[in-house]
Order: C-alpha cells, then sequence, then structure tokens
C-alpha cells in the first residue's frame, strides 16, 4: 500500500482518543477504560470561533466610527485579519496571543463600507473563516471645536482654557459625553482640573490654582464618533497645544500704595504706585492682563465724563496693561510721582514712574496676574477674566462669586 493510501485512511478513522483513563483505578496490567468519540464531535467542541465588534451593519444598523473594530478569537488563535476600506486595508494591532486584533483609533470615516476578514484556527488546528460588512453612520452636522489660548508665544498663567463648540450641546447628557472625550494634561500629566459650561457652545477649563511657569497644556479633544444631538456627530480627534512663560503674580496693596511683583515664586521688585481716589475706587481682586500696549490714548469721554468736567483728561500714556475692559490698567504715570507711595489719586489706573512701567512692561506678557487688596469695591464677574475671584468647587459649580 502506498504512503498516500495510508495518510488517507489515516484521516477517514471514524474514532479519536479523546481521554485515558475516566473513573477507573489502576489496577495490575489493567490500564482501564478509554472513553472514545467522534472526531467531529472533538472538532464541535474545540472550533474556534470568531467575533467582530461592532456588529455588522446588516444586523444592527449603521456603527459609529467612534468604536474600534475589534476581531477576537474564542477556543482558538487569530491566524489572519484584514479591514478594508476605499482607501485601502487600515492598520491595527494583534495581541500577543493572537486571541484578538484592535484597529487603530479613529481609522474608520464616517458614511463608508468595510469589508472584515477575519482567519482562525482551533486547538486542533482545524481552520475557521469570516467575512463581515461594517457601514458607519452619515452625520448631517459635524461638531468641531476652537481653543483658545492658541499655541505661539507663552502666555500668563492665568489665562482659563475655552472651548468653543460649533453646534450647541443642549442636554447634560450630551454635555457629560463630550467631557468624557476632552482630556486636558500638564507637561503630559493628566492635569487636576475641571470643566464649567458657560453656554451651551462654549465650555472653560481651570485648575483649582493657576497654570504652573514654563510649562505645556495640551487638549486632547477626541469627538471623532460622539452623537450630541440626532444627526450631529463629532468630527474628528483634535490636539490643542499652548504654554506659559514664567509665573508672574504682582500683588497690589491699595492701602500701601505699593505692588509687589513675584516671578517664579519670588520677589523680585516692590513698585511705590498711585491707584484709584475716593468716587473712582480700583476694585479689588484678582485680575489678568488683557493687553499689552507701548503707549494708549485715554479719554474721560469713552466713560461719560464731558469735557467741561473737573475730572476730564486726554492723555497718551506708555506701557499699558489693561485688566479689567472697564478702563483699569498698569501703565507709567510721570505726573503722579510725588503721590506714588504715598497716596490714591489717580482714577482707577495703577500708576507708577515711567521706569518702574517700562521695567514692569518688559517683565510682563498677557495673561499675567494682578491680585488687589484694599478696597471696598470688587472685580465683577464680566469685567475681565475674572475666574480665579470665585473658589474652585463654586467655579465649576456655575457661581460667579
Amino acid at each position: 500500500m502506498s504512503r498516500t493510501g495510508r495518510a488517507r485512511r489515516t484521516r477517514a478513522l471514524p474514532w479519536a482518543v479523546a481521554a485515558t483513563v475516566a473513573g477507573v483505578a489502576l489496577t495490575g496490567c489493567g490500564i482501564g477504560q478509554l472513553q472514545l468519540r467522534t472526531a467531529a464531535e472533538v472538532t464541535a467542541q474545540s472550533a474556534a470561533s470568531i467575533a467582530v465588534l461592532p456588529v455588522s451593519a446588516s444586523g444592527s444598523g449603521k456603527v459609529s466610527p467612534g468604536r474600534p473594530v475589534v476581531v477576537t478569537a474564542e477556543s482558538g488563535r487569530l491566524t489572519s485579519v484584514s479591514v478594508m476600506g476605499p482607501e485601502g486595508a487600515i492598520d491595527g494591532r494583534m495581541s500577543p496571543d493572537a486571541t484578538s486584533w484592535t484597529a487603530e483609533a479613529d481609522s474608520l470615516d464616517y458614511g463608508t463600507t468595510y469589508t472584515v476578514a477575519a482567519g482562525a484556527v482551533d486547538r486542533l488546528g482545524v481552520p475557521t473563516e469570516v467575512t463581515q460588512s461594517l457601514e458607519t453612520v452619515t452625520p448631517s452636522k459635524l461638531l468641531t471645536v476652537k481653543v483658545n489660548p492658541t499655541g505661539g508665544e507663552p502666555i500668563g498663567v492665568g489665562i482659563p482654557m475655552k472651548v468653543t463648540f460649533s453646534r450647541p450641546i443642549d442636554t447634560e447628557a450630551a454635555k457629560t459625553k463630550v467631557q468624557e472625550r476632552l482630556t486636558v494634561t500638564v507637561n503630559g500629566e493628566r492635569a487636576a482640573g475641571g470643566w464649567r459650561w458657560e453656554t451651551d457652545t462654549v465650555a472653560y477649563y481651570r485648575l483649582p490654582s493657576y497654570w504652573p511657569g514654563n510649562s505645556t497644556i495640551e487638549l486632547t479633544a477626541a469627538l471623532k464618533g460622539v452623537n450630541v444631538a440626532k444627526g450631529v456627530w463629532g468630527k474628528e480627534t483634535s490636539t490643542h497645544t499652548w504654554t506659559t512663560g514664567d509665573s508672574m503674580v504682582s500683588k497690589v496693596d491699595l492701602k500701601t500704595y505699593t505692588m509687589t511683583v513675584v516671578k517664579n515664586g519670588k520677589v523680585i521688585r516692590t513698585i511705590p504706585i498711585t491707584a484709584g481716589k475716593a468716587g473712582y475706587e480700583t476694585r479689588s481682586g484678582t485680575k489678568v492682563v488683557l493687553t499689552h500696549e507701548t503707549s494708549r490714548r485715554m479719554d474721560a469721554a469713552s466713560g461719560g465724563v464731558e469735557a467741561s468736567d473737573p475730572e476730564y483728561y486726554n492723555l497718551v500714556v506708555q506701557y499699558a496693561m489693561r485688566v479689567t475692559w472697564s478702563g483699569e490698567f498698569l501703565h507709567g504715570a510721570p505726573w503722579s510721582v510725588g503721590s506714588q507711595g504715598e497716596a490714591n489719586v489717580s482714577h482707577g489706573c495703577v500708576g507708577m514712574s515711567l521706569i518702574d512701567a517700562k521695567w514692569l512692561f518688559e517683565q510682563s506678557k498677557i495673561g499675567d496676574v494682578v491680585e488687589f487688596t484694599g478696597s471696598e469695591r470688587t472685580m465683577e464677574w464680566d469685567n475681565g477674566i475674572a475666574d480665579w475671584n470665585v473658589p474652585f468647587d463654586r467655579w465649576m459649580a456655575g457661581e460667579t462669586s
């Protein structure tokens, strides 16, 4: 008989040994009773089962591209996985034990059909193959984000992150879903801050205190596949990065007429100043530098003061740094040097000598923090960046004071 003939007979044998001794004591030369099962029975119990997630389009409708394609094998191992779309095969990674394959994140597109072909073998080497189609949803509208601050020159430590959404997110469930896909890191470590929704399209993020100086802040908005309203889906996963410069926190004491400048935690200068006189008191509270101008014309008419009023003024100041929208600045004021460090004589701004103003201007940048104390008049919520005047837990709860 040929070797080929013997091989054929071997494969055709109706029985396979599936176990040896089954509940029989071994005595003398006896080997007990063997339990025999057919090859078909053995194969049925060990056959590999291939599962593909998300489920097929024909089974449960169109799927979200935010869900990764995952192919798994039970009672066996995968031998091949291919996910093909209009642009070709998408990349994925096989687990070390070859029991699962996962597509790269964000590899699926909207409104696209993919074909998944997978092969596996069971413990006996019997092959199994599966082919399945997936069709992703087609949005009627896409959700995108705009983030401020943007990348570029380093800024101060006092500007909260602002995220503006292109579409309203008008339910608490949708807001929660979006927040879960927003990740903020500081120098590569997940930040311990929180979100505050100002409107249905604007959310702010801040830490319990100021951002650390000389740091990199990054927001990852993994919104692709997030359904926020009927027909509205997140467009993509995007990353937004910006940096802080030196931490500059100046402390203005309106009762002692001084400003103490702290850089990266160390006092580097104490400046005599003058601030708002009676009737024009400078506001107490934590403010942030909003603009940075080498010179600026200040006209009291912008505040409603008539030219005939003794309090009217119209002059150009140097080294102006705005801290409120209503018109409080830090700036050079050579005309009030005699009062600086002695009395408050301005209309609300913090004035100092030109030498000190030039030095501070060169040290400062947009986003630096200025903390004011000593006045009964307080900073209003909508008069600049007032977020730091509200404790962190109350800030997240939506309070403004």
